[in-house]
């Protein structure tokens, strides 16, 4: 089922922005607005069967459009860090607006998540809303035009699955993801160091000052970044390392044992012990960021309700390709051609444990 309710009106334009919610036979909604493509609210059952939002958001439009933190939101055109927003493709240098320091941000200054998608509801007994967006030559510096398709469908096992595709008319590089963040105590039950992580991840990107990885591929083993066996967020977050001290906590990607894979596979796994919900993230990408909202705190721009914006109370598992690979040949091509459709599958699926 898929319901549609008017969100606001944009101040600048008069546009309207409308949400969508989709209802599974489980009971499960998600809430997606036209703005940024965003994730408002995802509402599933504990081990009670008590129903709560696990993913942080704002009530109000207007926060949304001010607001920092992409919360919910679709990114692009290309994902996380280009250091000093600068990158050459075939001999040509393109600069872009650097909204993070010095380098680039999540697509720049207007990236897809502060954009107006065009929503198409398919309804069903697995609902979906197929999402498009024409990004044009030149748009925050981007060369070539870029057509976005991102298809949201709620499955009938309690699962998000988030489709992407794109396609251009010039050479361009594309990495596409989404910036939900999830507390699956409910986004309002404060810290997330409680709850048990396991990545299936052998490397991560050890940074500079800046966050723009070195181009080391740093094995886990040994290190607080090691996840590979289940373990609290909170274990090692304020442990003595240089990387972990960099970005107040884990801002980092890890990189998945195999890397990319034709179909989505496994290769995460979050639980929270006093609900009993849990996550599992399938993906084809060959990597993922890991956020836990170290720079979250924003008295000015409180969450749903009033709960208020603060530090490490929801995490981000933006699955990815490497961040910064147009200036990084070692961490793989992200050029899009002509004639190509980038893809990218990821799929949250929310269960309990007793």
């Amino acid at each position: 089922m898929i319901t549609k309710q008017e969100f606001g009106v944009l101040e600048t334009t008069g546009q309207r922005i409308d949400n969508y919610t989709l209802k599974n036979r489980n009971g499960m909604t998600v809430t997606i607005s036209e703005f940024g493509g965003a994730v408002v609210s995802i509402r599933v059952p504990d081990k009670f069967g008590r129903f709560s939002d696990v993913a942080a958001g704002y009530d109000s439009l207007r926060d949304y459009v001010l607001a920092d933190g992409y919360l919910g939101a679709l990114v692009g055109r290309t994902a996380n860090r280009i250091a000093n927003g600068k990158f050459t493709l075939d001999g040509k240098e393109y600069s872009l607006y650097c909204n993070n320091g010095k380098n680039s941000l999540h697509g720049g200054k207007v990236g897809y998540s502060y954009r107006v998608w065009n929503v198409r509801p398919v309804d069903g007994d697995e609902p979906k809303l197929i999402l498009t967006l024409h990004s044009p030559d030149g748009e925050e510096g981007y060369p070539g035009n870029l057509d976005v398709t991102v298809t949201y469908t709620l499955l009938s096992n309690n699962a998000l699955s988030i489709h992407y595709e794109a396609v251009t008319d010039k050479r361009t590089p594309v990495g596409l993801t989404n910036h939900t963040y999830f507390n699956l105590g409910g986004y309002a039950s404060g810290l997330i160091h409680d709850h048990v992580l396991q990545i299936n991840a052998d490397t991560y990107l050890p940074t500079d000052e800046t966050q723009i990885p070195t181009g080391e591929f740093r094995p886990v083993d040994g290190t607080v970044f090691d996840f590979r066996e289940p373990k609290r967020i909170g274990q090692d977050i304020d442990a003595d390392d240089p990387d972990l001290k960099l970005a107040g906590g884990y801002d980092h990607c890890f990189c998945f044992a195999g890397g990319a894979t034709k179909a989505p596979e496994r290769r995460i796994m979050v639980y929270e012990p006093n609900t009993g919900r849990a996550m599992t993230v399938y993906t084809d990408q060959p990597a993922v960021q890991f956020y836990s909202g170290n720079y979250m705190d924003c008295p000015e721009f409180p969450q749903k309700g009033g709960f208020p914006r603060a530090k490490q109370t929801a995490f981000c598992l933006e699955t990815q390709s490497l961040p910064d690979s147009v200036n990084h040949p070692e961490f793989g091509n992200v050029i899009l051609n002509p004639g190509e459709t980038y893809t990218h599958t990821v799929i949250y699926q929310f269960s309990v444990m007793q």
